[in-house]
């Protein structure tokens, strides 16, 4: 069976099923006429000089409008080539044998799938809808450089083209064959789709003889120019063509991160694009940048893997941007905690090229440059986490619309914290050295790259459809959808998760019979994304023809939250002018939870002392009330060794657990500081939910839940009555210490628990 021509065969009933829905839709169409009455259904034909019009029209624009549309229809079409790959690959995974497609065809479908997705469709549809909506957010006539943008734009299809000229080569030389000789076609048959992998490791990539890899190279290369004319337009664009109004304090979300992602891409794409022409010069000049000798194979990683980590956050980024714009709507409440999910914003920038290393922590680097990367890709999963628990809390206690965007939003935060806290793990050495050649990675990083960039797309597509069409969609069909391609997400990702856990090796075409039935399921849940985003496909075309005309700017009611932005004030203006629409009025305001402030904020200086002074006041009424506590535990414990109910030596294994030797006094020290911080901290923060006030009797309650640890930790196989002895004893130091603890905090003045009156 050959693979290109099931691609080409595909890829065609997709587009004709689109253009068949257009026709349909189209001949439907029944607008209403100025005087109200209906013209005839199919009346109007479509002339070749109007379509010669329309064609240079949107080849030679320079409307940030128009290029945003362009950039998200190629983005489009190139998800819809990737997407094609990736059913075929899931297919080919049904068998444990390579009975399907041959193991090479594979292994070209796995690297093309993962090129294409990541950078001709993602960033590609996000700069589409940064070009459409970002000067209408920051009150800009048009993007800086208008005719810059175009030719950014004009740059990615001959790119895509490049990068997969070797089934276009192979597809148009079998149908060429069928009229002329074979022999005459060899340069078309000499290009194959390249079967190197998406990360494109050297020394395979250098050597293997295949020119394809050529105008793969050269492709890639022409997509980071454009990428990079995008990020100079757009940082030029925010700083400069912002309104008189519009300062870096009231910036809305979706700018601040399009902003810091360009940032990202003029510093990741050009040394991706100096390492692509190092490549190609290994492979056509003789050079030895990546050879095994005279160069360095894993020189090559560390140059893609300084551009392809920060390029993960480049497609991450501008679809949290889109969460925290979209869902603050739907759920009635402004977005909570907007100047840390900006501070958040910039510090996933910052630290995004402080991570590579962690892709390659099986290669044998030196432990201490490991353990330094590893540290760091912990540490960014902190900014990724305000993100998450601000948008909780801009739920929390909502008005939640059932809406199809408030799925998708939901849906992503669901599968983006799974995806988030597995990727805690894999940055963890050892751990990632069990599981980084397993589908554990690839399940981690699926529920990323689909769990929140596609899904918000989705969700985009649907919060900004009537204003770029002027129709609503079909919303039960969006509900549907949108509910079947979380649930699809969720089935395909998390299964391969599991086959992760098992250690099944990923990038292999066969695996063992032993883990069939989870590729099936697997499997079945690829086609049900498949099948979602063809019904999100029938949804937007159809209701482009046949949705219901909008009579509102504010058909999700964004007034009556203050919420009404600066692109629907914008739409509001266009529906007055060209349809006599009036602007519209809530029936009530909403207070959002952020209260008026009449008075200026205090400064992060001001907040930060009230702060630091709590902590130091609890931490010190806390050490010296756990110093008097332990002082009266050790009396009680030293008549229980007297009585021969507590053995001394068991602090010995105390001091073994932090890495001490066996010794008594050094196992006391460590029991002495733990009294002293440890649990005076602990008690600090729970006492409020133990029976009675902070104080004493709190202490007895509080060392009651403890003693239970002590009585495990400290067991030297007493028996019979030095058993109940050593209980009695341990129960009652326990109390002399809660007594002392409490009473001392009481009497330095620490924190008390709110009465109840004001806890309700």
């Amino acid at each position: 069976m050959s693979r290109a021509l099931v691609q080409l065969s595909l890829f065609a009933i997709v587009l004709f099923g689109c253009l068949l829905t257009l026709y349909v839709a189209r001949r439907l169409q029944t607008d209403p006429s100025p005087d109200g009455g209906y013209p005839v259904v199919g009346e109007r034909q479509l002339t070749w000089g109007e379509a010669k019009a329309a064609a240079i029209r949107w080849t030679t624009t320079t409307n940030h409008r128009e290029i945003g549309l362009l950039y998200i229809a190629f983005g489009t079409v190139a998800a819809v080539w990737g997407g094609i790959d990736a059913m075929m690959l899931r297919t080919h995974l049904l068998t444990p044998a390579a009975d399907i497609w041959t193991e090479q065809t594979y292994n070209e479908l796995f690297t093309m799938h993962g090129l294409t997705m990541l950078i001709f469709f993602v960033a590609p549809v996000f700069f589409g809808l940064g070009n459409y909506f970002l000067p209408l957010l920051i009150g800009a006539d048009d993007m800086a450089f208008p005719r810059l943008n175009a030719v950014g734009f004009w740059m990615l299809p001959p790119a895509l083209l490049l990068s997969r000229l070797g089934i276009i080569a192979e597809v148009t030389g079998k149908s060429l064959a069928l009229v002329v000789p074979e022999s005459w076609l060899s340069i078309l048959f000499a290009l194959r789709e390249p079967a190197i992998g998406w990360t494109m490791y050297a020394p395979l990539s250098s050597t293997t003889p295949d020119p394809q890899i050529n105008f793969l190279l050269l492709g890639l290369h022409l997509s980071g120019i454009a990428t990079t004319i995008a990020a100079i337009n757009f940082v030029t664009t925010i700083v400069y063509e912002r309104a008189d109004d519009v300062g870096w304090a009231n910036l809305d979300i979706f700018s601040w991160t399009m902003l810091v992602t360009s940032g990202i891409a003029l510093f990741a794409f050009p040394l991706l694009g100096t390492a692509l022409l190092m490549l190609l010069f290994d492979r056509n000049f003789g050079t030895t940048f990546f050879a095994t000798e005279g160069g360095g194979p894993i020189l090559w990683q560390h140059l893609f893997w300084f551009w392809g980590h920060p390029e993960v956050y480049i497609i991450f980024l501008p679809a949290t941007g889109l969460m925290s714009l979209i869902l603050p709507k739907f759920v009635g409440r402004k977005l909570f905690g907007f100047k840390f999910i900006v501070y958040s914003t910039i510090a996933i920038g910052v630290l995004s090229f402080g991570v590579w290393a962690h892709h390659m922590f099986t290669t044998g680097i030196d432990p201490r440059i490991r353990a330094s990367f590893m540290a760091t890709s912990i540490a960014i999963a902190v900014p990724s986490a305000i993100k998450v628990f601000n948008w909780i809390t801009t739920m929390w206690n909502g008005d939640v619309k059932l809406a199809a965007p408030t799925i998708l939003c939901v849906g992503s935060i669901g599968l983006f914290i799974v995806g988030g806290v597995t990727g805690i793990f894999l940055a963890v050495i050892p751990i990632d050295i069990v599981y980084h050649g397993t589908y554990y990675v690839v399940g981690h990083f699926h529920l990323i790259v689909m769990g929140i960039i596609p899904l918000m797309m989705f969700a985009a597509s649907y919060y900004w459809y009537p204003l770029l069409t002027g129709r609503l969609y079909d919303r039960r069909l969006a509900l549907f959808q949108s509910s079947l391609l979380v649930v699809g997400s969720a089935i395909t990702f998390m299964t391969l998760m599991a086959l992760g856990f098992l250690e099944q090796p990923r990038r292999y075409a066969t695996y063992p019979a032993d883990f069939q039935m989870l590729h099936v399921v697997a499997t079945v849940g690829s086609y049900t994304i498949g099948l979602s985003v063809l019904l999100w496909f029938y949804n937007m075309l159809w209701s482009y023809f046949r949705g219901e005309p909008v009579e509102t700017a504010d058909p999700w009611d964004l007034k009556s939250t203050n919420q009404f932005t600066r692109e629907w004030q914008w739409f509001e203006e266009k529906l007055e002018r060209e349809r006599g629409i009036p602007p519209s009025e809530p029936t009530e305001v909403r207070r959002t939870y952020v209260p008026a402030q009449e008075e200026k904020p205090p400064s992060l200086y001001g907040r930060i002392v009230p702060v630091a002074r709590t902590v130091v006041n609890d931490a010190s009424s806390g050490a010296i009330g756990g110093f008097v506590g332990t002082m009266l535990m050790t009396g009680v414990l030293a008549i229980a060794v007297l009585l021969g109910a507590f053995d001394l030596e068991s602090f010995a294994d105390l001091a073994t657990l932090v890495g001490l030797p066996a010794n008594a006094t050094f196992g006391y020290a460590v029991f002495l500081a733990g009294g002293m911080t440890t649990w005076p901290l602990l008690f600090l923060a729970l006492g409020e939910y133990l029976p009675g006030e902070l104080s004493l009797i709190t202490g007895l309650w509080y060392s009651t839940v403890i003693a239970s640890g002590f009585v495990i930790g400290f067991y030297t196989g007493q028996t019979g009555l030095e058993l109940v002895a050593y209980l009695l004893f341990v129960l009652l130091s326990h109390w002399v210490y809660g007594l002392g603890l409490a009473g001392t905090i009481e009497y330095l003045g620490g924190r008390h628990p709110a009465p109840p009156e004001e806890q309700s």
